[in-house]
């Protein structure tokens, strides 16, 4: 496992996190939750990403347990506030003062500790304003509950103002955490931009695109019992909001399985070592249904991908890859904002 400072001013981080989102509460019971959180450890991953709303509170206390026995300076625990019901950042308090103190409270007790290594704004409030937001967070580090704070899925306007107001508060942002992956580069133009003078670091999610990125969801083929593509069809978040189950993204998914055998990884690997590769990228945070799922995909932190290589992987990709800054909004918030204009 490799290492880097989150951002310019946060803590040190494994190049690959452990996010137990789908691990907790929702496809796998509580034991197997544990057991990929222990694997994580054994494989030496030393960040764990949560949040407050993932199952209703269950995968921070799952995490929590999981994480019991190790010392607690051994790890950097992150977690999230400000998700509401359905996803809407405009729920009871959204990002306000009182909301950030209750739901950092009821975190602390889920998980079992005195204090967030980094506390995120999941999602921006748009009902709250960015000076109470900042004013929360850099109470809760001055009352030693939080280390380190930052954002995830923010747009790059907001997301400069935020980190002007933290750095005034003495508190500067050392964290995005947005959705990126090869076929999801909407932070690109502008969110990566926006960080770069604040010293925020990327730590992103879905880097597999939710698994597509294995290459085992074939065009035209039934998908896998159990999948989360399965679950999508139910209308579970990613895979079908974003389109990543459409044949002609599938067809040119599976094309990219000669490159991945040409540089000796699986085309997990190679979809892993392409997000650890973009200088941006501080720290990757996966997922698993399985223990060993963790150990197979490591791999990818060692490899040395060629700038030839990355090319012929962006032609093969061609037209299927998403890239509207536009879309680094969260979906309600466009709606809310179309319908203002």
């Amino acid at each position: 496992m490799q290492y880097r400072r989150l951002g310019e001013h946060g803590p040190v981080v494994s190049r690959v996190a452990f996010g137990n989102s789908l691990t907790a509460g929702n496809q796998l019971d509580d034991s197997a939750a544990v057991a990929c959180v222990r694997a994580a450890l054994d494989a030496g991953i030393t960040t764990f990403d949560t949040a407050d709303v993932y199952a209703d509170g269950r995968a921070e206390e799952v995490l929590g347990r999981a994480l019991a026995a190790v010392p607690r300076d051994q790890v950097v625990l992150c977690t999230k506030v400000g998700r509401g019901a359905g996803g809407d950042s405009n729920g009871p308090g959204g990002l306000s003062r009182a909301r950030i103190g209750s739901c950092l409270d009821a975190s602390l007790r889920r998980l079992g500790t005195d204090h967030i290594d980094v506390y995120q704004a999941h999602l921006y409030d748009d009902a709250t304003a960015l000076e109470e937001t900042m004013a929360a967070f850099a109470d809760a580090v001055a009352a030693g509950k939080v280390r380190y704070v930052g954002v995830s899925e923010w747009a790059a306007p907001e997301l400069a103002e935020a980190g002007r107001l933290a750095r005034e508060a003495g508190v500067p942002l050392v964290s995005n955490q947005p959705q990126y992956n090869l076929l999801w580069r909407v932070i690109e133009e502008e969110v990566v931009p926006a960080c770069v003078p604040l010293g925020i670091g990327q730590m992103v999610w879905s880097p597999l695109a939710g698994g597509v990125l294995t290459g085992k969801y074939r065009p035209g083929a039934e998908l896998p019992a159990a999948s989360r593509a399965v679950a999508a069809r139910g209308g579970d978040v990613s895979l079908r909001r974003w389109r990543f189950l459409e044949d002609r993204v599938l067809e040119r998914v599976q094309a990219l399985r000669p490159l991945a055998d040409e540089a000796g990884l699986t085309p997990a690997q190679l979809a892993l070592a392409w997000v650890l590769h973009q200088p941006q990228v501080v720290s990757a945070v996966i997922g698993a249904s399985a223990p060993e799922q963790i150990g197979r995909n490591l791999s990818a932190v060692d490899a040395v991908l060629d700038p030839h290589l990355a090319a012929r992987i962006d032609e093969v990709l061609g037209d299927v890859v998403v890239r509207d800054p536009q879309l680094t909004l969260s979906r309600m918030l466009r709606a809310r904002r179309t319908a203002a204009a």
